[in-house]
């Protein structure tokens, strides 16, 4: 299984990332490869509800990941 920590941020990246997660469920499921998906807050989003623009438990995530 793979983590992916998803950073889907502000403005066209909530899409762009569902896209992407689309694209890798195809893919895992055609190859026969599970994906483990986290979402995390990053920039505007994240410096409104926690101050920061990069979190600690997004960084850390991250590196989990």
């Amino acid at each position: 299984m793979t983590r992916i920590a998803l950073l889907p941020g502000d403005g066209v990246g909530p899409e762009v990332t569902r896209a992407a997660v689309a694209v890798l469920r195809a893919v895992g499921a055609r190859f026969h490869h599970q994906f483990e998906f986290s979402e995390w807050p990053i920039g505007g989003v994240a410096l409104r509800e926690s101050g920061s623009p990069l979190p600690a438990g997004t960084r850390e995530a991250c590196l989990r990941a």
